[in-house]
């Protein structure tokens, strides 16, 4: 037969059926994702989840992670130990089954687990699939117990390789690097991060991180433990760190209902934000679901009863909305569900029908206690919720006012938009550009096929301390919303955002390389993030990267785009060099713009991503809020440039 009659010949022979560990290095982001970054810091996850299943369950109250000098990750916890002994189906070791067999594991078998974590259970089987090396230790029945692996294959049977009375174990594993092309190298304050969630979320259990990359002045591991005595209401008051508290004491409550266990705190501020979080076995569903569902009508329910009851709303000259009663909240809903259906895009959303009817119930039993037992803030509250109503009356007008703009033909577009000819929004991107000057640079420098331009003036609204209104009615707000063509408000949330007519498919933000530049830059994510969180979850938000210097000698010329590449430019071109420190966007003339920043075969692009929304939430309120010390904390641990004023 030919070779290109075999080509065609689609017979049975031509079906691959993939063993369980070969699929995962083939499809590796069916099971985490993706494969990179998130992907990457997504097998930490896996492990530390079998711990905090043992934790869940009672058996363990200590975990470490451990980032090694050669950049592989190892977890410990004094839970049971996997056992070890034989399988009897697999004739192997049950540690080589859980290691080697996608879905294998106690979190199937009910009598082992009620419930477990992670998300797509997967497991450190996945993990072992997709790591270069993979050693498991167990301390179990009296003896150390050890297997280790090379791409998800065992390199020998598990053996005994010594006494102990301890028990536990021990994971050690390096990512391979063929498939993590992208980097292999872990990122602390994203696993601290992490680490501190996991213990807000499960109290009494001690979570430690260790970097041994890093020595501080001391010479001593960057290093914290993180323990948790009061588990949400303390994970609340770290949250609200950087606000003004409305109310004396966070509100909390933790029991089961319906057979579900529902743990929920929450504390009103002075802020006009709304920030609620909800958790399912530990996995932050930031697209919502039942649980916060539940959560919502037992508050809304509950404050409005308590409210009219109070007499306080009846000289008000319209009704309070849902949204009234969570401006200024910040909450917690973390639910433990056996069973959990997730779906959505990322499906993170949860679906169980039965979630939300226990979470309302538990929500209604803990306000209804509180605001008996505290009059004071009950009524605190209350004038809270008449405010917010008030403001959001004012806000429909603006909104409005926007919309009425947003929806009206080409002419309704702002007069300093720059757009361009092509019509299709998937190839468009709009650069929101600091000033009219280096606006006006760029519009000279674009490709005015798919590239628009629209100059900000100066410094727009700091969102974080604006009333809803006034974040409406503000001129330059009201641009970026008509500019990109959407359209905001459903009857449940009044902020939410409709991306059916988005304009552009990437909005780049486009500020110079100084300390106000930064500023703007935060101002603009700030906003993104309150009122447009839905176009930086979709992917359509990025930061543009102009360079900070130019060196020259003779003819020769390269960019440079921090301190360290200056440098290397200049003793590569030996001897004397000029070079250029740019101040701003509009020092650069319109090719130069074009050929380091807006050029797609030569630009760098940073896609804003929320890998984390509860620490975005805490960070935004942080840098963006009245309290200064944090603030310059945060600032002089994360700038690589940056001139911090008195």
């Amino acid at each position: 037969m030919s070779e290109e009659a075999n080509k065609n010949n689609y017979s049975a022979d031509s079906i691959q059926a993939l063993e369980g560990m070969e699929h995962v290095r083939m499809r590796p982001s069916m099971y985490i994702g993706d494969v990179g970054v998130r992907g990457l810091h997504h097998l930490v996850y896996e492990v530390v989840d079998n711990s905090i299943d043992e934790a869940m369950g009672g058996h363990c109250d200590n975990i470490s992670v451990v980032i090694n000098e050669d950049g592989s990750i190892t977890t410990k916890d004094n839970g049971r130990g996997i056992p070890v002994g034989l399988h009897k189906k697999e004739g192997v070791s049950a540690l080589q089954v859980v290691m080697t067999k996608i879905g294998a594991g106690g979190k199937f078998d009910k009598d082992s687990y009620k419930v477990s974590g992670g998300l797509h259970g997967v497991g450190v089987s996945c993990v072992n699939a997709l790591s270069n090396s993979l050693k498991a230790t167990v301390y179990r029945e009296g003896k150390i117990w050890e297997q280790e692996y090379e791409r998800g294959k065992a390199l020998y049977p598990v053996k005994s390789i010594g006494e102990t009375e301890e028990t536990g174990t021990i994971v050690t594993f390096y990512p391979d690097d063929t498939i993590f092309t992208q980097t292999t190298e872990y990122n602390y304050e994203t696993l601290s991060n992490r680490m501190r969630e996991l213990a807000y979320l499960n109290k009494g259990v001690t979570i430690s991180i260790t970097d041994k990359r890093v020595k501080d002045e001391k010479g001593e591991f960057l290093s914290e433990v993180f323990y948790s005595e009061e588990g949400l209401k303390e994970f609340i008051k770290f949250l609200d760190g950087n606000r003004e508290q409305l109310i004396r004491e966070v509100v909390s409550m933790e029991g089961e209902k319906n057979g579900i266990p529902v743990e929920v705190a929450m504390v009103y501020n002075t802020s006009y934000s709304e920030n609620l979080h909800s958790y399912v076995n530990n996995i932050n569903t930031h697209e919502g679901g039942t649980h916060l569902s539940g959560f919502r009508r037992g508050l809304t329910s509950t404050l409005k009863k308590y409210a009219d009851a109070s007499g306080m709303l009846d000289k008000l000259k319209f009704e309070i909305q849902g949204d009234d009663f969570r401006e200024g909240l910040t909450a917690i809903v973390s639910v433990k569900v056996a069973e959990p259906q997730f779906e959505g895009q990322t499906k993170t959303k949860l679906g169980n029908r039965e979630v939300s009817s226990a979470v309302s119930q538990a929500v209604s039993e803990m306000l209804t206690n509180y605001l008996e037992e505290n009059p004071d803030d009950a009524k605190v509250i209350v004038q809270k919720v008449i405010l917010a109503a008030q403001a959001r009356h004012a806000a429909t007008k603006a909104r409005e006012m926007v919309q009425r703009k947003t929806v009206m033909s080409i002419g309704g577009l702002p007069g300093k938009l720059s757009d361009c000819s092509e019509q299709d929004a998937t190839k468009c991107e709009v650069f929101l550009v600091e000033g009219d000057s280096a606006g006006g640079t760029a519009k000279q420098g674009r490709d005015r096929n798919f590239q628009a331009i629209l100059p900000l003036r100066g410094k727009i609204l700091n969102v974080e301390k604006a009333m809803q209104h006034k974040v409406f009615e503000n001129e330059e707000i009201k641009n970026i919303y008509t500019a990109l063509g959407v359209t905001i408000g459903t009857e449940e949330d009044s902020k939410a955002l409709n991306l059916d007519k988005l304009r552009y498919h990437k909005v780049v933000i486009m500020c110079d390389a100084d300390v106000d530049g930064s500023h703007i830059e935060t101002l603009i994510l700030t906003f993104f993030f309150r009122f447009m969180r839905e176009l930086i979850e979709g992917g359509h938000v990025y930061i543009a990267t102009p360079p900070l210097y130019l060196v020259k000698k003779g003819t020769k010329k390269r960019y440079a785009w921090n301190d360290k590449e200056r440098d290397e430019i200049a003793d590569s071109f030996n001897g004397s060099v000029g070079i250029q420190r740019y101040k701003g966007l509009g020092e650069m003339n319109a090719e130069q713009l074009w050929d380091t920043t807006m050029n797609p075969d030569f630009r760098t692009l940073r896609q804003v991503t929320i890998e984390n929304a509860t620490e975005s939430d805490r960070i935004f309120s942080m840098l963006m809020g009245d309290e200064v010390p944090p603030r310059r904390e945060f600032i002089e641990k994360n700038a690589v440039y940056a001139n911090i004023d008195a």
